[in-house]
């Protein structure tokens, strides 16, 4: 999982997947997580954890390299796996922050279809919905982030 979400990442990240695992263990051992309701629900929570490590440390990459001259990704939410910059990173946190004030559970859906990794079926069964709303959920997050990302 640590390593498909880094392949999403632009070239050359300076976060492997060993390290990723062992800051999102870490984070895991110290948080007071309820009862695992299930591998679903571990991965939901691995999901919204990873999404914090990942933004952390572009925030921190950023800070160090502000203007470091790289040409901007485009970004495609349709699909995941384009490669994509710190910058669009933090840019599609910023949007995933302003989804979820318009629309909570498409926000969420996003976030463990995006960082996560997970199918439909998963998120269907970890946020107690049907399938088909995933689906549409899903379809109303990419459109609203495209609107909002598109003049980025």
């Amino acid at each position: 999982m640590a390593a498909r979400l880094l392949a999403k990442d632009r070239p050359g990240h300076t976060l492997q997947p060993t390290a990723l695992i062992h800051e999102l263990y870490l984070r895991l051992a110290v948080s007071q997580t309820p009862d695992w309701g299930g591998r679903t629900h571990f991965f939901a929570v691995a999901a919204a954890t990873l999404r914090r490590v990942l933004i952390d440390h572009a925030r921190a990459h950023r800070t160090r390299k502000r203007g470091s001259g790289e040409a901007p990704v485009p970004l495609e939410l349709a699909e995941a796996g384009t490669p994509c910059s710190y910058d669009d990173l933090l840019a599609i946190d910023e949007a995933l922050e302003l989804l979820e004030q318009a629309d909570p559970r498409a926000a969420r859906v996003t976030e463990l279809r995006f960082f996560g990794g997970l199918e439909e079926k998963e998120i269907a069964q970890e946020l107690g919905i049907a399938e088909i709303t995933v689906k549409r959920d899903w379809k109303f997050a990419r459109a609203w982030l495209a609107a909002h990302l598109g003049n980025e």
